[in-house]
């Protein structure tokens, strides 16, 4: 395969960009005299000049791509011109540029500045539509350009007539990006990130180049690390991912036969590991779903990526941005997204039925991100948060309508980057070892554990030394012992590494105080994080991270409780993995750990939905055959009779790590009192193997 030539996907696009031809090529033509003439108001006469100059220098980069001139350079120019197309948003660069809030308001006033940033931002997406060829969307982007300007070209417009202009691209607009977002998501047509990972000679570096996406030092090591693996490893670790999708399903009891297609989500530089695991999964008879995460406006849901990405080029950027949507959030356009998410899924129902969910690879390594607050930044009103609340619950419904939660499946499984520092190769083989331990020998321990837990009342944790933790978590009841189990065993399959057994907590009688000295939850640190509750939801909160409690509080409820008032507990686990906590302590790196691996050293709970959420009624069964039954509580028993308030779309684990506590005891109805961890130890009778890890601390 050449380079930068994806010919299956550009031809994706080949009639949406005949149609277009015309309008590209006029609105090329203004631009660049858009860059020559000057404005009326000289303090925005840089902004347009400079963002007329971004446009250009993307038209050039189409004018490349279809020559196919990159396929002629070598692995350093294309270095240089990928910087080129990114080093406005670099950190050295990102205080003066047009991206950044701050800036925009500083230069053009806090009225412009806002919403013209809010367009730079949206514009910086038609970099990826050129490598992908996306025609249509780069001239939608270069009008909506022309169409501010005009506004600033013979005087200052009104604040509103700004608005209303970004107002009305977001919305004539969602029919196009918000569609092809959805449908991205369940067609293995778009094959852009297939045909790099498939035909590419992965063995030449410049490959990475391909995706348009930066290329920071972190993707290029990554891949050239896996270079030199020998195939047999990476088959090993592409099995792990691939077989843990698979046992989902076999343990569910779901049928997977009924599949067609699996959403593969990855970081830029483990193309080997996804290559292999492409031909794993099409042997189970499934096509590889594989979609970038979402760049456009309409399309983002705060900062996060979901979806096929490289390290963010900045990551205060990224948090700058989450909340651009304020500037045009409204009734009419949640009812807009709405009838377009109906639309597509009515339009490709079968696409969507054949889909059988997304297979995860999470990177781990940068160092913890500590964003900053901008006040310049775009903020939600009340009104808007309590809308993107609404949407996330209709949105959900409806895509359980032809996404169904009983028979779908997932499985996530993590790796480090070069990020993580010098002793990278070493964490990334004692990766690959966690993930593939011993998963009958860990089955049987964790039923040692459950066997208890079945015939507890409550569990009670405590905190030890400066961990103020001290919290009861009441427990469902069993009717059927012999038959039916509260805690499931959670083995290595849809969640990688092995190592914790969880349920769904009763929440009347679960009370007390959860405390963690340092947490990580959506990738943002917390400092002596704590949080309260009454019988089983959130009833107050704080954290250490700012001097104001009122901005700790508000980053808590902004970023974890996704601006509710209230979350439940939604599930609590005893996490199993010594190995992988003594790994973290022994290379020092349990803040650059996703959730994913942490939430297994130690205790964890989770606010939010369970585990099992909008999949309640699916009978789920552990390995021993009993039926688990923990799988509501009373929020999502709601949705039988007022399902507006049975979900709350989010689910955020916080672990203690096993240093931090000083005892886990079950308590029976009988009054006696078993202890399953004490000093950070398993002393359960069952459990003695686990402590094997800490003797090579």
């Amino acid at each position: 395969m050449s380079l930068l030539n994806n010919m299956k996907c550009r031809e994706l696009w080949a009639q949406e960009n005949e149609f277009v031809k015309e309008r590209f090529a006029l609105s090329m033509e203004r631009i660049a005299e858009i860059g020559k003439e000057p404005v009326c108001v000289a303090e925005y006469q840089d902004y347009f000049k400079r963002t007329a100059g971004f446009i250009l220098m993307v038209k050039e980069l189409l004018r490349k791509i279809k020559r196919e001139e990159f396929n002629m350079l070598s692995y350093k120019e294309l270095e240089e011109y990928n910087r080129k197309l990114y080093e406005d948003l670099l950190p050295e660069a990102y205080q003066c540029s047009y991206a950044n809030p701050a800036y925009a308001c500083k230069k053009l006033g806090e009225e412009y500045g806002k919403l013209l940033c809010v367009v730079y931002t949206e514009l910086r997406a038609i970099i990826v539509d050129a490598y992908e060829n996306r025609l249509n969307y780069i001239t939608i982007g270069a009008e909506l350009f022309i169409e501010i300007y005009n506004l600033f070209e013979t005087g200052l417009p009104s604040e509103k007539e700004v608005r209303d202009t970004i107002y009305w691209y977001m919305s004539d607009y969602c029919d196009v990006f918000y569609a092809d977002r959805i449908r991205e998501g369940i067609d293995p047509a778009f094959s852009f990130a297939k045909e790099i990972i498939m035909e590419s000679d992965l063995s030449d570096p410049r490959y990475l180049f391909q995706y348009g996406e930066y290329i920071s030092d972190s993707e290029k090591r990554t891949a050239e690390f896996l270079s030199t693996l020998p195939e047999e490893e990476i088959e090993k670790i592409a099995a792990a991912y691939v077989e843990g999708f698979r046992k989902g399903f076999e343990l569910a009891k779901k049928p997977l036969e009924k599949k067609k297609t699996v959403s593969l989500r990855y970081a830029i530089g483990f193309e080997r590991i996804m290559r292999a695991a492409i031909n794993g999964f099409e042997k189970l008879g499934l096509k590889p779903v594989i979609s970038r995460y979402a760049l456009h406006s309409v399309n983002r849901r705060r900062s996060i990526r979901n979806g096929y990405s490289g390290t963010p080029v900045n990551r205060q950027y990224d948090y700058d941005h989450r909340f651009d949507e304020a500037i045009y959030y409204d009734k009419a356009f949640y009812e807009r997204k709405i009838a377009v998410l109906k639309t597509i899924y009515e339009k490709y129902e079968g696409l969507a039925g054949e889909f059988a969910g997304p297979a995860v690879l999470e990177v781990f390594g940068e160092e913890p991100f500590m964003p900053e607050n901008k006040k310049e930044a775009c903020a939600l009103s009340e009104k808007q948060r309590k809308l993107q609340i609404a949407f996330a619950g209709e949105s959900s419904e409806i895509q359980n309508q032809y996404i169904k939660e009983e028979e779908r499946s997932f499985t996530i499984i993590a790796f480090p980057t070069p990020n993580i520092g010098k002793d990278y190769e070493k964490i990334f083989e004692e990766t690959v070892k966690i993930n593939t331990l011993d998963y009958e020998q860990y089955k049987t321990i964790q039923q040692s554990i459950i066997d208890v837990l079945d015939t507890a009342e409550y569990v009670k944790i405590l905190g030890a030394g400066e961990n103020q933790t001290d919290l009861t978590v009441q427990l469902i009841p069993l009717k059927q012992p012999d038959k039916e189990t509260k805690f499931e065993n959670c083995v290595a399959d849809v969640n990688i590494p092995v190592g914790e057994v969880f349920t769904s907590p009763q929440l009347k009688g679960t009370n007390g105080v959860l405390y963690v000295k340092e947490a990580f939850l959506n990738e943002l640190p917390y400092k002596k994080l704590c949080v309260e509750f009454k019988d089983g939801c959130i009833s107050n909160y704080s954290c250490a991270n700012f001097e104001d409690q009122e901005a700790n509080r508000a980053y808590f409820r902004e970023n974890v409780m996704q601006n509710q008032d209230t979350l439940p507990m939604g599930e609590f686990a005893v996490g199993t993995n010594t190995t992988a906590y003594v790994m973290a302590k022994k290379y020092n790196i349990v803040e650059k750990l996703p959730v994913l691996i942490v939430e297994k050293m130690g205790p964890h709970f989770a606010v939010g939905d369970t585990c099992y959420s909008r999949a309640e009624e699916v009978q789920v069964y552990n390995p021993d055959g009993k039926e688990i039954i923990a799988r509501d509580n009373e929020y999502s028993l709601l949705r039988k009779t007022e399902p507006s308030k049975a979900y709350f779309n989010c689910h955020v684990d916080i672990t203690i790590p096993y240093d931090e506590i000083a005892e886990i005891a079950c308590y029976h109805i009988n009054g006696e009192k078993t202890v399953i961890i004490k000093d950070g130890r398993f002393v359960l009778e069952g459990t003695e193997l686990l402590n094997a890890a800490f003797t090579q601390e």
